[in-house]
């Protein structure tokens, strides 16, 4: 009776054995593709499924400077099992040849690559009308050649920097009357600017006399700050909108939860975060200020104005009164533009929020 219940259990077992490896046949070839040897098709299913959980239980995945992923089997075998990973558009390169980033640094024609300048280590930009050239002199003579820097032209002059030096090694982007929102979203991808560990996205008409940018990074740097402004002089130029950015004498930096789009630096982390926030058709970016707080970790302590480094906000509107002389516009007409995309912009965020608490 014992013998014949053991034997029951043995034929029980072994024919459950032969069900479960009947069904893995139509389902290990899909695997070949990604782990196991698709030359050989006299292996069983279940030296196959071996084959598999042994390879997996002795991999490591490891992620390569360019992005995609793989996995080494132990045996110094390494598979690209993440092609999918690569950019859109690069799917039929080899991982290794893909250049997912770039940056905005000027290059020469002739030489060796290898002996270019190196790609500066921050990156100023500035929407720049002609009549401000002097303002703008003065500002880009405040920033070091570890400074790669972009001019936003958006009243078409661009030649006519030439009388400058450093003109001839600064990018040049011109579309006649378009704001530096509307700039940073087409030519500030977070792709261009990764090389950058902090992008100055300023305003044309800042006093810049007590500012010195490479002393403003060592503040940002040494208080962690991932989103700053310069503090805003307070008894000179046009008076601060918000009190927050205002300078405090005496401080070194204040956290503030709060800057102005007026003149914010981002790390780059942070600025990638907030060029998807930028919305494609709204061009003033009035609204984003408010929600600068949602790209760092940490609102309350990585996020301040500098009052150790601080600027007059001299409140020139060479780029509202680009709407004069246009048909059916008027700097008033610009002025409600800006304030009926900032509604546009709550309304829109108020429902992303919403859409994803649901």
């Amino acid at each position: 009776m014992k013998a014949r219940s053991i034997l029951t259990a043995l034929s029980t077992a072994v024919f459950g054995f032969f069900i479960g490896i009947s069904f893995p046949a139509q389902i290990t070839p899909k695997l070949q593709y990604g782990f196991l040897p698709c030359g050989d098709t006299n292996y069983s299913s279940s030296s196959a499924s071996n084959i598999f959980l042994n390879f997996m239980r002795n991999s490591t995945t490891a992620v390569q400077s360019n992005g995609t992923s793989t996995v080494s089997s132990g045996n110094g075998t390494d598979m690209d099992v993440a092609a999918v990973r690569k950019p859109r558009g690069a799917e039929r390169l080899p991982p290794a040849i893909v250049a997912r980033e770039s940056d905005l640094h000027l290059r020469r024609l002739w030489g060796n690559p290898t002996s270019d300048d190196a790609t500066g280590k921050y990156l100023l930009t500035l929407p720049v009308g002609y009549t401000e050239k002097a303002n703008v002199n003065a500002t880009v003579h405040k920033f070091s050649d570890k400074f790669d820097i972009v001019l936003f032209h958006y009243d078409g002059r661009t030649s006519e920097w030439d009388e400058f030096g450093w003109s001839k090694q600064v990018v040049h982007v011109s579309a006649r009357k378009q704001p530096k929102w509307w700039f940073a979203k087409r030519f500030l991808q977070p792709s261009i600017v990764a090389a950058y560990e902090y992008v100055f996205l300023w305003d044309e008409d800042l006093g810049v006399d007590s500012f010195t940018a490479e002393d403003y990074v060592g503040i940002v740097r040494k208080h962690g700050l991932g989103i700053s402004q310069p503090a805003l002089d307070k008894t000179r130029g046009k008076r601060p909108r918000f009190e927050v950015t205002g300078r405090r004498p005496g401080d070194e930096v204040h956290k503030s939860r709060f800057v102005e789009v007026m003149a914010p630096v981002f790390s780059t982390d942070a600025w990638a975060c907030v060029w998807h926030m930028i919305q494609n058709d709204l061009v003033h970016g009035w609204g984003l200020d408010s929600n600068f707080w949602r790209c760092v970790d940490e609102p309350d302590e990585q996020i301040g104005v500098v009052d150790a480094q601080f600027v007059v906000h001299r409140g020139v509107t060479t780029l509202l009164n680009q709407g004069d002389g246009e048909q059916d516009a008027t700097s008033a007409k610009v002025r409600s533009r800006q304030f009926d995309e900032m509604r546009i912009f709550n309304a829109r965020m108020a429902n992303a929020d919403k859409q994803a608490n649901n």
